[in-house]
Formats: structure tokens, C-alpha cells, sequence
């Protein structure tokens, strides 16, 4: 794990941190040919360049967010934004379910939407074919 994603779980309080030491174990398994780093000052993993899925500590809550998550099949995250993103949030650890959390993991590898090139499109999102 990277030092700056270690550094950000580890500045978090109580049920937060223990929701990020777990999203980021089963992120980094599941990502693992994935590039990772804190960006915009939240731990994100990204494929070929592109954005994939992160998290952030809210106010209330952990955000989990998908950046091509609308586009995945039979999920209950919520859309995010006004792209292709979703997110999930969680208040405890005990949130998190492991098998629909890898499955969407898996989703995020194969359908991805080009947000590392949205500038050079003009703003408009372009489908990635057979994403990494």
C-alpha cells in the first residue's frame, strides 16, 4: 500500500478508519495491477491513467465512489454527480459487503468511461472498449 493512502487512513477516527483500512485491503487485492495514490486528497485507484474507484471520509459517512458505476449491472449505488459516477456510503464496517463489493470491482475493470481524457473531449465522456 502506498505510504499516502497508509498516511490517510491513518489520520481517521473510530468506525471511519476502520471502514477505510477495509475498503483499501480489499480495493488493493482486488486492483491489484491498479495504479494507487491519494488524489485530490482522497485514496484513489486508477487503470491506464484513468480513474476507476476511491473513497473519501465525509462528515457522516465513508464514500465509496465508482467513477463508471451507473454503468454497472444490478447495483445498489447510488449515482453521483453529473457523469457516469456512483457511489455507496457506509457508517460501520459491518456496511460492507464483501462479495458485492468485489463483484463491483470486477464491473469497474471491464466498463469504464474515459475521465483521464474528458478535457481533451470537450467535457464529454467517451466509452472505453474492454476497459483494463
Amino acid at each position: 500500500m502506498p505510504t499516502e493512502i497508509q498516511k490517510y487512513n491513518a489520520v481517521q477516527k473510530g468506525e471511519n478508519k476502520l471502514i477505510c483500512q477495509k475498503l483499501e485491503a480489499i480495493i488493493a487485492k482486488e486492483m491489484s495491477k491498479a495504479d494507487s495514490k491519494v488524489w485530490h486528497r482522497h485514496p484513489v485507484w486508477f487503470l491506464e491513467g484513468n480513474p476507476v474507484v476511491g473513497y473519501s471520509v465525509l462528515k457522516d459517512s465513508v464514500q465509496l465512489l465508482f467513477w463508471s458505476g451507473q454503468s454497472f449491472v444490478d447495483t445498489e449505488l447510488q449515482p453521483e454527480g453529473s457523469f457516469k459516477a456512483a457511489q455507496m456510503r457506509y457508517v460501520t464496517v459491518k456496511d460492507i459487503k464483501v462479495t458485492v463489493l468485489r463483484s463491483w470491482l470486477k464491473q469497474a475493470k471491464r466498463i469504464q468511461w474515459d475521465y483521464k481524457n474528458i478535457v481533451k473531449n470537450k467535457g464529454k465522456l467517451v466509452k472505453i472498449q474492454n476497459g483494463s
